[in-house]
């Protein structure tokens, strides 16, 4: 029962920290990467679709992307998902292609970048608290109805605590990694 639990929390936390992983490769340095816009949802006959699935993302220079439509009449679907996200970044809409070049960042920009990834760290870190907190529950009620004693149940939030200790700590290692490299000059 204890172990089920803590297998459980072990998927759910790493679900949220590859969640986080994710979130944070679509937040830009000052290179350009695929990741940065594969996942942008773009209106596509009433459905948000990844823009990957509409178009093939390529990287001509450092610091440019290229994204070549599947179907041309998606161009201004894709300009218009660009400019309403969060990246800061003006489309240069050719008609057949879009590019995307990456303006070095600024000082101020970095900053806020690294706001960006500490409430999306918080953000992970509440997730992973709401796990706990569901999974201590759930082992609560397991003493209650008698299928686990009173002392597994102790050691089982115990266990449920430092796995959510050492997961905290990965968020934390993730984040520093990403604020490092948005830092980087």
């Amino acid at each position: 029962m204890i172990k089920d639990t803590l297998r459980e929390a072990v998927e759910r936390m790493q679900a949220a920290l590859d969640m986080l992983e994710e979130d944070l490769s679509t937040i830009r340095t000052g290179r350009a990467s695929p990741s940065l816009i594969e996942r942008m949802p773009v209106e596509y006959y009433g459905t948000n679709t990844p823009l990957i699935q509409l178009a093939s993302i390529s990287v001509p220079e450092p610091r440019q992307l290229l994204i070549r439509p599947f179907d041309p009449s998606t161009l201004k679907d894709i300009d218009r998902a660009i400019l309403a996200s969060d990246l800061g970044l003006t489309p240069n809409n050719d008609g057949k292609a879009i590019r995307l070049t990456m303006p070095q960042l600024t000082e101020e920009r970095r900053h806020e970048l690294v706001r960006v990834v500490h409430n999306r760290m918080e953000e992970t870190r509440v997730r992973i608290r709401n796990i706990r907190r569901d999974l201590i529950k759930d082992l609560r009620e397991f003493e209650k109805e008698g299928l686990i004693s009173e002392d597994d149940q102790e050691r089982g939030e115990k266990e449920l605590q430092e796995l959510t200790d050492k997961i905290n700590d990965k968020v934390q290692e993730i984040g520093d990694k990403k604020e490092k490299e948005i830092m980087e000059v």
